[in-house]
């Protein structure tokens, strides 16, 4: 496979597990990050010689930065087939406490990311009639929120709705959209954010009692990447142990 990807927030976690999981299937990969040092040290994982893998910085907040970072991608590869918007920020706090600026914040990086990631990237895809965007949501925009933030739970909510709107938008153009929504999984992230007596309880509350595998979210991921997957979009795939069923 000849393609080229661009993950965003693919510094580290599961950003970087779908990087590797990409490259892994043939895919060219931009890892895409806030923190350009990290971005580069997991594209040299990937490949050290930098054929096949860059580290580019991106500010998801900022429209001219998806810009710099698709054209840059263009430029060094001819071209961009998939866009994976996996960057966010997670941060607990009780509701009556968020502050305004908090709550802007979490959905400026969350929700407006995604929506500048799909409308930057769409309309590329949409004028050369081939695209395939991937959204990563979360169990906390489907349930309210467990372990998270109103304001992250929000956001997420908003990925959701976001995803069918541009499913909706860019399919006649063959650019299916499409989201993966996990509950919590084992992440570095997920320790540092989530006090353990409370992860604890988390996880006497999942059916299957365990947290999810970063590494069957990225293969679900890639499966909605590849170019078979044209009658699929719209959807959002949960992968949660069965907190939320539906």
């Amino acid at each position: 496979m000849d393609s080229v990807a661009v993950v965003t927030g693919s510094g580290r976690g599961l950003g970087a597990a779908i990087a590797h999981q990409l490259h892994d299937r043939g895919y060219r990969v931009a890892v895409a990050d806030i923190d350009s040092g990290a971005a580069k040290e997991t594209a040299a994982e990937l490949d050290p010689d930098g054929d096949t893998a860059i580290g580019v910085e991106l500010d998801v907040r900022k429209r001219k930065s998806f810009e710099a970072v698709r054209d840059r991608v263009i430029q060094e590869w001819g071209g961009i087939d998939v866009l994976v918007n996996n960057a966010g920020r997670s941060q607990t706090g009780s509701l009556m406490d968020i502050t305004p600026e908090e709550f802007s914040d979490i959905v400026e990086i969350n929700l407006n990311g995604a929506f500048l990631g799909c409308q930057v990237f769409g309309s590329y895809f949409a004028e050369k009639r081939y695209g395939r965007i991937v959204n990563i949501a979360s169990l906390a925009g489907q349930n309210g929120g467990t372990a998270t933030g109103a304001h992250y739970a929000a956001a997420k909510g908003g990925v959701g709705t976001l995803t069918k709107v541009f499913a909706r938008e860019l399919a006649p153009a063959g650019v299916t959209v499409n989201a993966v929504s996990p509950g919590p999984l084992d992440l570095p992230v997920v320790r540092e954010t989530v006090p353990a007596d409370k992860l604890a309880a988390i996880l006497t509350t999942i059916p299957v009692g365990t947290l999810g595998s970063p590494d069957f979210i990225a293969e679900t991921v890639a499966l909605l990447a590849s170019p078979t997957a044209a009658s699929v979009t719209g959807a959002c795939w949960d992968v949660n142990g069965g907190l939320y069923m539906r």
